[in-house]
């Protein structure tokens, strides 16, 4: 070891190697999974006409997908007094700046 080396500077590049090394091939295995299993799909279900919209599936296999729509809104109804007692709460609230 060189004397402008640390140990643990040379036990850092190695852990970063390491991880790096571990993420590729991590990811090497993902794509290969997906790649069977598409393979295995259309050996087996043949020839299909196209539909008119084709989704191309960019994320991972592993995370799920985000839902297409929010929550559903949700409403309260107040009474006027209620109205009325929130009106009052965020002015002082507001006059606290």
């Amino acid at each position: 070891m060189a004397e402008h080396e640390t140990l643990s500077r040379t036990t850092g590049a190695t852990v970063v190697t390491l991880v790096v090394v571990a993420c590729a091939a991590g990811l090497a295995d993902a794509l290969r999974r997906r790649v069977r299993l598409r393979r295995r799909t259309r050996h087996r279900a043949g020839p299909e006409p196209a539909p008119a919209h084709t989704h191309i599936h960019h994320g991972a296999p592993t995370i799920p997908r985000q839902r297409a729509t929010g929550p559903s809104a949700e409403t309260v109804r107040l009474t006027e007094a209620e109205r009325d007692a929130f009106a009052v709460l965020v002015r002082r609230l507001s006059e606290g700046d």
